[in-house]
């Protein structure tokens, strides 16, 4: 995945560089890089974060058991 974003952003970088204009340039890199390559890794990434948050929370519900049995004095 990171490695199509690499190259997308190689691409818009260097169609970025050969406009006139800076602002010509650096909308560009916005409107044809950034915004859509956000999106794409947003998209990309969801299962990976689902993944993560059923970790942390199974993680969680293990930890809250860690210490049932010791007492104040321990």
């Amino acid at each position: 995945m990171y490695v199509i974003a690499i190259a997308w952003l190689y691409v818009v970088v260097i169609v970025a560089a050969a406009k006139p204009t800076l602002a010509a340039g650096a909308l560009t890199l916005v409107f044809w890089g950034i915004a859509p390559l956000s999106l794409f890794l947003w998209l990309f990434g969801t299962p990976a974060r689902r993944r993560n948050a059923a970790r942390r929370a199974r993680d969680e519900g293990n930890s809250s058991n860690d210490r049932a049995e010791s007492g104040q004095d321990q």
